[in-house]
């Protein structure tokens, strides 16, 4: 499934691009509301859900958390292991995850929903392995970005940017994304299906944003995100016994 997903093909590039500190949209936008929402509960263990090159699960284990990380793309899960070799990193599905129930204080969901063909199973498993009283925390791609026309913003004759067409909204579809040596699939599905599917688990949403570039990151690509914010932020608590 990964090298269908493009995942396998693209990891070097994958790598090189996320670099130390994560690509722009994780430095500057999600990485400043994803890390301290993380540890915010003080979590003792933690579940990286496709943690790729295990960039996340690095930051968490530096902040004393036991993050475990699972993947089923091979080659990242070797870098995982080669920049972290005291972490676990395993082989996996995120539909079928090798964890017992209530395993983890914080699972967590880093713009990996949109890669998951099975979503709807995945987010059952995340509340299965997740302890009472433990969060899923979740960053995704906003879904009227997944929804954009092919080919993205329209210029206008001096090529400024004149808007950012979607269609197809209601329909679950995928597309190839295609970006400085990475070509992955990705997967649009409207916000309503995401909701339904989580709500299903019975986990209670506490945190909900779209949030904001900060304040340092004021370039030409944080004026882009402004007028369309591509990524959300969602928490889930599952109820103590």
């Amino acid at each position: 499934m990964s090298s269908e997903s493009g995942w396998q093909e693209s990891a070097g590039a994958w790598i090189e691009e996320q670099g130390k500190e994560g690509d722009f949209g994780r430095k500057y936008i999600l990485d400043p509301v994803m890390v301290p929402r993380a540890l915010a509960r003080g979590p003792r263990t933690a579940l990286d859900v496709g943690c790729g090159e295990g960039r996340f699960c690095r930051l968490l284990r530096k902040q004393g958390v036991a993050a475990t990380g699972i993947d089923p793309t091979a080659e990242l899960l070797a870098h995982a292991r080669k920049k972290d070799p005291g972490g676990e990193y395993r082989e996996a599905y995120a539909e079928e995850l090798p964890f017992g129930d209530n395993s983890f204080d914080l699972v967590v969901s880093y713009l990996t929903l949109i890669d998951i063909p099975d979503y709807r199973a995945a987010i059952q498993e995340m509340a299965r392995v997740l302890r009472p009283g433990g969060t899923l925390l979740i960053a995704n791609l906003t879904s009227f970005s997944t929804a954009v026309e092919e080919g993205g913003w329209v210029r206008g004759e001096n090529g400024e940017l004149r808007h950012y067409p979607i269609d197809h909204y209601l329909e679950e579809r995928w597309a190839w994304m295609a970006y400085r040596g990475i070509r992955v699939r990705n997967y649009h599905r409207p916000m309503r299906d995401y909701m339904s599917a989580l709500l299903e688990t019975g986990l209670r949403m506490t945190y909900f944003d779209e949030p904001e570039a900060i304040a340092t990151a004021a370039t030409v690509k944080s004026a882009k995100y402004r007028r369309v914010p591509y990524f959300l932020v969602m928490e889930w608590e599952k109820a103590a016994e």
